[in-house]
């Protein structure tokens, strides 16, 4: 069973034409999100993205792009470490309910 997170709120984005298809992000990401094929990264679940950043560090042409640190996994690291940070700094792709810039890190 794969986990999925909220649906659509994920700040992964992917730039195809820049790709080379090394496969990197197949190999580094922890939910299996990618696939290469025709020589092309491709998205294969984009819900199941945990935001780690993994993918984008790893590229080699900077094809990859995500918000690592503020998306839904990270709200639900600090909801359970009892952290009260915003989990989104007021981005449309949000997954919380938070205001921006009105809660503070306890940890």
């Amino acid at each position: 069973m794969s986990m999925l997170y909220l649906e659509n709120v994920v700040t992964l984005r992917l730039d195809a034409a820049s790709c080379v298809g090394c496969g990197r992000c197949v190999e580094v990401c922890p939910h299996a999100v990618f696939t290469v094929e025709s020589g092309k990264a491709r998205i294969r679940e984009r819900d199941a993205c945990m935001e780690c950043g993994a993918c984008a560090r790893n590229c080699p042409v900077g094809a990859l792009f995500v918000k690592n640190g503020v998306g839904c996994a990270v709200g639900i690291l600090n909801a359970k470490l009892g952290r009260t940070s915003s989990c989104c700094g007021g981005e449309q792709d949000c997954c919380c309910s938070c205001e921006p810039d009105t809660e503070k890190d306890n940890g």
